[in-house]
């Protein structure tokens, strides 16, 4: 075994940053993709998911489970598509849009990707440490206060800092074997939140309009696979280039979607009984309160563990994102910084800000047209077969062979550029019909009324690259060089 092979192992500090991996320490099976997405989306956020699809949207059950299959497996298919390049390239996916965008035009989508890394983040640790401060309340009668408020943010994200810190294999190897742990625990759980469940209410709602059904299934892809679409290629860099691309997608659309679907509809089962679940600004407390008391600290349990495992995954992405976008900071170092963001988020949601689901769903809306353009143009790029080459990747100089125009691969950049645009003009997003942050001028039209600005941001992006997509020239052929780190080395 090499000395850079065993950087990857459980239990071992990951020391390479985001140049990309050899071929010959590429390790690992479809499999683990599996697991990855598997433990992304056991965290009790796909709940309020499903509550938003009933009682905003006006769905039946049987309407907001298929929007759930459809919204859950259909994004995660996608993820698992774009991954393809991880393994291809050997690389993050934000480092191999280098090839794509130029090294200076790549800036502007690492930046909205990091942006959006961090947001999540936010609302993951926002939601665990209720979590936490709940399960104190209940077994030691602690009250919330300032300061307890504080340590339980503190308390999880150094979880998250000990699992994102080490690294990939640590990260594969807790994927699996905490996702059975908290699996059962939420299985438990929603045993007994379907006994709750006012099932002449559920089975007696009535159908909900098509364009609810179309914007339901935008809802779930933009708030799941949508934003996770920037970061499928960093977990799968280290697999072996002759695995199949379909067992990644099939793996990737399956790991999430079981775990999604269960969650989102069980969300709708609870909310078309009880509007609560949807409108509550701790969403931890509004689930404990439909549980027997006895059932609260295996509940409180399983929600942080859940919202852990999604948090160490999203927290080592950023840190990886970070660092392309020019942080010459060992790859650890990255996390850290990252984390304490993290936590001036957390106090914000939970010592400032009145309101939980507001900026959540504006939060969401926002960035999923920067990243759909983003998806659009990578996907296009995908299909004409790019090859990546690894030391032009870690070369951000003028005499890079992804130098371009500039810096700027003209094509690309125009493309994502004119998609945002687009998608934007269909977008409107506020934490309430009083309160509107930004309104598109054709967000009162069917498209922009039923949440699709994402969609058409997308498919102008694609369609632009693709007609635009050699403006600023091809890759410079240049010498062959070696393979640099993140700090040039």
């Amino acid at each position: 075994m090499t000395a850079s092979r065993t950087n990857d192992v459980v239990g071992s500090v990951e020391t390479r940053g985001i140049e990309p991996v050899p071929d010959a320490e590429r390790h690992g099976h479809a499999g683990q993709m599996f697991w990855t997405w598997f433990a992304a989306n056991i965290s009790i956020l796909g709940l309020p998911l499903g509550a938003t699809l009933v009682a905003f949207r006006g769905l039946n059950i049987w309407q907001a489970a298929l929007v759930a299959l459809i919204g859950s497996f259909g994004s995660f298919a996608l993820v698992g598509a774009l991954s393809l390049a991880g393994k291809k390239g050997g690389a993050p996916a934000l480092t191999l849009s280098r090839a794509v965008f130029g090294q200076r035009g790549n800036a502007g989508p690492t930046l909205i990707s990091w942006l959006s890394r961090i947001g999540w983040e936010t609302i993951t640790t926002t939601t665990a440490a209720y979590a936490l401060l709940a399960l104190l309340a209940i077994a030691f009668g602690v009250g919330q206060n300032t300061v307890l408020t504080l340590v339980c943010l503190l308390v999880f994200i150094v979880c998250t800092l000990l699992i994102s810190g080490l690294g990939h294999a640590t990260i594969m190897w807790i994927n699996k074997w905490a996702t059975v742990v908290f699996g059962v625990l939420n299985l438990i759980v929603m045993g007994f939140l379907v006994a709750t469940v006012e099932w002449t209410k559920v089975l007696d709602a009535p159908a909900g309009p098509t364009s609810g059904v179309v914007a339901g299934i935008g809802f779930i892809a933009a708030g799941t696979g949508i934003g996770w679409a920037n970061a499928g290629a960093d977990y799968a860099r280290y697999l072996p280039r002759e695995i199949p691309g379909r067992r990644l997608v099939v793996a990737s659309a399956f790991g999430a979607g079981i775990p999604l679907v269960l969650l989102i509809s069980l969300g709708s089962l609870l909310s078309a009984g009880d509007p609560t679940l949807a409108t509550a600004s701790d969403p931890v407390a509004a689930i404990n309160a439909m549980l027997p008391s006895w059932m609260a600290i295996p509940y409180l349990v399983a929600a942080f563990g859940g919202l852990l495992m999604s948090n160490h995954l999203s927290t080592y992405s950023a840190g990886l994102t970070m660092i392309t976008l020019g942080l010459r900071v060992p790859r650890p170092m990255a996390v850290a910084i990252d984390v304490v963001l993290m936590f001036a988020g957390g106090v914000y949601f939970m010592l400032i800000a009145k309101d939980f689901y507001g900026p959540f769903s504006t939060f969401l809306t926002l960035l999923a047209v920067p990243i759909s353009a983003w998806i659009g143009v990578i996907a296009v790029d995908s299909l004409r077969g790019r090859d990546y080459d690894p030391a032009a990747l870690m070369d951000t100089s003028r005499g890079s062979r992804y130098w371009y125009t500039g810096g700027f691969h003209v094509g690309a950049v125009t493309g994502w550029a004119v998609a945002i645009v687009a998608g934007l003009l269909f977008t409107e997003a506020g934490t309430s019909e009083k309160d509107v942050w930004f309104s598109g001028p054709l967000a009162g039209t069917w498209l922009g009324v039923n949440g699709l600005g994402w969609a058409i941001s997308m498919t102008v992006g694609a369609g632009v690259y693709a007609l635009s997509g050699r403006l600023g020239g091809r890759p410079r052929e240049v010498a062959a060089a070696p393979v640099l780190d993140e700090a040039g080395r």
